[in-house]
């Protein structure tokens, strides 16, 4: 029955295009018909088609073409082009990603066209209405078929709200002992701890020679253990210009002490263009990385300062101390593991144990949301 199922993935921003990378090979492999619709929320080829050729994925049978734009006409757009696809195609499910604007129009499409949704990433809470991010993903979860999440901690903020189908306890079950005791639908969703998919991209990822064979640290004049790595780009903190300027002291100050590569974001190059002029001679601006580049950067870094929720758990991973420049993360477990602090409680040292070594899974992720779509939905 898997074979004849008709997925439609909706993918449109750089995290998302990583994630999917492992699912499109499982589908693959098991012959799952998967229409790939391309928003186009991130679109050159520094925050798109690097990832694509890099991740081999194929190329999309849709490019919806967002774009920029304010959220509002951003996500209405999605959703007006997004609408006519998926009538046109008449998948038997969407899947949709994270927290973006893409999520959540793709998650309004599919709701609004009473076909299943599947949300990848659910139930992740900051707590913090004035992100967008949050938003998204509240909004997707609760519109959601299936909910497939990275964590324990990711079901327990559903069950705290409401959700009360939870497969297997909350637990990682195995790919092979996903079943259902009732066919989830929309007014019986099913929530399950998958693993998380970053986990999975990570672990191929640091088998592939591009990795290691990355040449950008000699092309700086650095070596692994000498120098930070950050990245900075989340609306929470670029579109508050007291708040930006605050985290540029912050690691300008830390650049006293070492280098520190900054790959610049589009959001905050275009906000700021005069960024590079306002940064200490130690901090050392870059074009926007591929995912190979950047994970070799970041596995031999010293440091790594970001609001990128990806790079949080692949510092956490990869044994890199992290300072997440924000008030608050989804990630608690790379706070509780001490590998991961928030800025504001940076004190200059991190406390660091291994108790949470498999917190987010085995790398199977990929394989248990593949599992549990083709039972539940074929």
């Amino acid at each position: 029955m898997a074979r004849n199922l008709r997925i439609a993935t909706v993918i449109g921003a750089r995290p998302q295009f990583i994630k999917y990378a492992p699912i499109s090979s499982v589908l693959q492999m098991k012959g799952i018909k998967d229409i790939l619709v391309h928003t186009g929320q991130h679109y050159d080829y520094n925050m798109s088609k690097v990832f694509f050729d890099e991740l081999k994925i194929r190329e999309p049978e849709y490019h919806l073409d967002a774009g920029s734009g304010s959220h509002g006409a951003q996500t209405g757009m999605i959703l007006e082009r997004l609408e006519k696809v998926l009538l046109k195609e008449k998948p038997d499910v969407v899947c949709v990603y994270g927290d973006t604007n893409t999520t959540l129009a793709g998650g309004l499409a599919a709701a609004k066209l009473h076909i299943p949704l599947v949300h990848i990433e659910a139930g992740l809470r900051s707590f913090n209405k004035r992100m967008p991010e949050e938003i998204n993903r509240v909004v997707a979860d609760h519109i959601s078929t299936l909910l497939m999440c990275p964590s324990k901690t990711a079901i327990n903020n559903l069950l705290n709200e409401g959700f009360k189908n939870v497969l297997h306890g909350g637990e990682f079950p195995s790919p092979e002992e996903i079943s259902f005791v009732k066919q989830p639908d929309p007014d019986h969703p099913v929530a399950i701890n998958t693993g998380d998919l970053m986990y999975d991209v990570l672990s191929l990822s640091l088998k592939n020679p591009r990795v290691a064979n990355s040449g950008i640290l000699k092309n700086h004049g650095l070596h692994a253990g000498s120098y930070g790595l950050m990245t900075l780009h989340r609306a929470e903190n670029t579109d508050n210009i007291l708040r930006f300027e605050y985290l540029l002291e912050f690691a300008n100050g830390l650049a006293k002490e070492l280098p520190i590569l900054f790959p610049i974001h589009p959001r905050t190059n275009n906000r700021y263009p005069d960024l590079r002029k306002r940064l200490h001679k130690n901090i050392i601006p870059l074009e926007p990385l591929g995912y190979f580049d950047l994970l070799h950067i970041l596995s031999h870094a010293t440091i790594a300062l970001t609001d990128s929720g990806g790079m949080q758990k692949e510092a956490f991973w990869l044994k890199v101390p992290c300072i997440t420049l924000r008030n608050e993360t989804e990630w608690v477990e790379t706070l509780e593991s001490g590998w991961n602090i928030l800025q504001k409680d940076y004190k200059g040292t991190h406390a660091t144990n291994d108790r949470f070594d498999k917190i987010y899974g085995d790398a199977r992720a990929s394989e248990r949301i593949v599992s549990a779509v083709t039972y539940a939905l074929s």
